[in-house]
């Protein structure tokens, strides 16, 4: 592995975080100046390729990177925070469903946060304290 891509490796399994590439590069400018972000977006399609990282990819938003252990993603509909949860392994039965063997499956359940939930609810949303 390159010293970039070894970088990027290193941001994406210690972030909380789904960063995307503009944040990635954001990081990585602090110690390498010189680093383009062509160069972020060529790494990461390597990382990609190699399966050492997971890109996720949702409809209307940028692409965002995780790590490549086996998890899940549950997605708010409304601001779009993707949080990792660990539903049961359904390789087996999708296998069993699809009659053969495939590469993998990337599950993303779409739901409102409840940020987004408290934010859209007329009682706490109109400034009134519910009594």
């Amino acid at each position: 592995m390159t010293k970039y891509e070894q970088e990027i490796y290193r941001l994406i399994n210690q972030s909380e975080d789904h960063m995307t590439a503009d944040q990635i590069f954001s990081q990585l400018k602090v110690c390498y100046p010189s680093i383009s972000l062509a160069t972020v977006y060529n790494n990461l399609n390597k990382l990609c390729g190699a399966g050492a990282v997971r890109r996720i990819s949702i409809s209307g938003s940028p692409d965002r990177y995780d790590r490549a252990v086996r998890h899940d993603h549950i997605v708010c509909s409304r601001c779009g925070k993707l949080t990792d949860v660990r539903f049961e392994n359904l390789t087996d039965s999708l296998k069993r469903q699809m009659g053969e063997d495939f590469l993998f499956y990337d599950l993303k359940v779409y739901s409102i946060c409840p940020i987004c939930r408290k934010s859209s609810d007329p009682q706490t949303s109109s400034g009134d304290v519910p009594a």
